[in-house]
């Protein structure tokens, strides 16, 4: 008996040393690494947030539509097509934009209302007129839709192009 007993105090011994948290040591350190996941989620978000926030300060600048840029921009939408189209597909989402973008944040689109390109701004606006001027003589159709919905509202909208 006198074997185990001083057996039993070495265990304690050990759990009381510094190689064991007590209880409550144990719990305060719980509690720092989940106030710092949450500093870290916290810092996430607002790194998504201000790179949010600087997507849509630069697509609020129009950009100067010269000739070799409107060459660039078919070019581009023609090699998306041609993608889609070699796929099957018989539309191809063409844009992508957050719905600050949007006069009324995207109600109008979510609701699918004819009015919804007057509630386009910046880049989004010149893509729907460069629909318009360009694509839409050629018989293309532009669609724009809610693609995404952040906790049950209208996130970013995109704008389709289809040929079907």
């Amino acid at each position: 008996m006198n074997t185990q007993t001083s057996s039993t105090t070495a265990s304690l011994d050990t759990l009381g040393d510094d190689s064991f948290m007590s209880a409550d040591d144990l719990r305060k350190y719980m509690a720092e690494m989940k106030m710092a996941q949450m500093s870290k989620e916290l810092n996430a978000m607002d790194k998504a947030e201000k790179a949010r926030k600087e997507l849509v300060e630069s697509l609020q600048q129009y950009v100067d539509l010269t000739p070799a840029k409107i060459a660039e921009i078919k070019q581009r939408v023609q090699g998306m097509i041609r993608r889609a189209a070699a796929n099957g597909e018989t539309e191809a989402m063409v844009m992508r934009f957050p719905n600050a973008l949007c006069t009324d944040s995207g109600r109008a689109i979510n609701n699918t209302e004819p009015d919804w390109p007057s509630t386009l701004t910046g880049r989004p606006k010149q893509a729907f007129e460069f629909w318009r001027d360009h694509l839409q003589p050629m018989k293309y159709k532009l669609k724009a839709m809610i693609i995404e919905f952040p906790g049950g509202f209208p996130g970013d909208v995109g704008f389709f192009l289809s040929w079907s």
